[in-house]
């Protein structure tokens, strides 16, 4: 960029009762500091974030950003056409860039608008602020988990995994990813084969060396059929620092909304059966489950247990706020305990859950190994069915 101060084609050739504007491409020194704060001295090219006071190669120490425009300084520049700010070399109209992705955006105006830019620059300015504002007690690790729901597999944008565990920072950008969508949804040896995938890839993060021993706590993403959510939760288990986070259908995204009707849960025996061993236990929260669709073996020997909304009909939208899970925590305990003591040496619980994907998790890590009976967990398809066995998990 030049440094010599200019005069604007449109002043020069202004009426000459106009007034002179000087407009100058020197940008303050207060704008640069303040631009090279906001961007954290990185480049703010989506992706890119190229440290720009290093060279790359060499390691030495320098100024190697650009102070790129989004509106340009010339009305015949790369997007100079756009409406002009008040002031051209405002910090609202600079990036900071490195010199590959200044040429690149200044190639290609109509592919990189000011619309573009200015979404570039405030995702960017955005994270770095928030960041720079934790501390270090408030790391945590990323654990994501994916499985194809149906044909299809939702997407864990980063950018929306660190707005959902502010104030907490993510100790590493990959964390740890699970991914089993490359395993036959549809084959009876699914169920198997994630379950193991999910044991290898924790057994290596808890492990010595592994990231969980560095940071000391989990933010967990998942979504995957409701069986292997439990599973999942029973590997964490309850002495693990964890935060769960819920994907809210009206946003796409995960973060936690700040408030919202309180939800409410109630629990009660719909069936008082013959066997005190036989016992069946129905969350009816995403969806009502009707008893006439258990498979037939849920019988009359069955004692029945349901928890559901109270005074809100089932729906899969109803889990808004981390209070809302937090309730379900304590009623599911209490449940559970009231189960137990209502069916003194219990091995086993049969579990049909209709539950948002953090309640399945919960299910299986509030599950205490040597105190509450074994859960033979269920899932409900249509295409088997109705509601088919799946796994076991807190076995003795």
């Amino acid at each position: 960029m030049k440094k010599a101060t200019t005069k604007s084609k449109k002043t020069q050739a202004g009426a000459k009762n106009a007034p002179v504007v000087d407009v100058t491409r020197r940008i303050k020194d207060f704008d640069r500091l303040l631009l090279f704060v906001r961007a954290g001295g990185r480049c703010e090219f989506d992706g890119c974030n190229k440290y720009l006071l290093e060279h790359h190669l060499t390691l030495t120490e320098g100024n190697f950003a650009q102070m790129a425009h989004i509106v340009a300084f010339s009305q015949d520049g790369p997007r100079g056409n756009f409406a002009r700010p008040a002031s051209i070399n405002d910090v609202s109209n600079l990036m900071a860039l490195c010199p590959e992705c200044h040429k690149l955006i200044d190639d290609e105006p109509l592919k990189f608008t000011t619309e573009t830019l200015i979404g570039y620059k405030e995702q960017h300015e955005r994270r770095v602020k928030h960041v720079t504002g934790l501390g270090p007690e408030q790391k945590t690790s990323i654990v994501v988990v994916k499985s194809k729901i149906g044909q299809q597999t939702v997407a864990f944008p980063f950018d929306h995994i660190l707005e959902a565990v502010t104030p907490r920072y993510p100790l590493s950008r990959e964390g740890l990813s699970i991914d089993l969508t490359q395993l036959p949804a549809e084959s009876a040896s699914f169920v198997g084969a994630a379950c193991d995938t999910i044991r290898t890839d924790l057994r290596v993060f808890f492990g010595s060396g592994g990231e969980f021993q560095k940071a000391g706590h989990i933010s967990l993403f998942a979504l995957a059929p409701i069986p292997i959510l439990a599973f999942l939760g029973n590997q964490f288990s309850n002495k693990v620092a964890l935060d769960v986070y819920q994907r809210h259908r009206d946003k796409e995204n995960w973060t936690w909304k700040k408030n919202g009707v309180p939800v409410r849960y109630e629990f009660r025996q719909v069936q008082k059966g013959s066997d005190s061993q036989s016992v069946a236990f129905i969350l009816s929260l995403s969806g009502a489950i009707d008893l006439a669709k258990l498979p037939a073996d849920i019988d009359k020997r069955f004692s029945i247990y349901e928890m559901m909304l109270a005074n809100v009909i089932p729906n899969p939208t109803f889990l808004n706020t981390k209070a809302d899970l937090e309730e379900f925590r304590t009623a599911y305990q209490l449940a559970i305990g009231e189960i137990v003591k209502n069916h003194a040496g219990l091995v086993s619980v049969h579990l049909f859950p209709a539950v948002p994907a953090p309640i399945a998790v919960l299910c299986g890590r509030e599950i205490l190994p040597k105190v509450h009976p074994e859960l033979r967990i269920y899932d409900n398809n249509k295409r088997h069915g109705g509601f088919t066995y799946q796994l076991t998990i807190n076995q003795i």
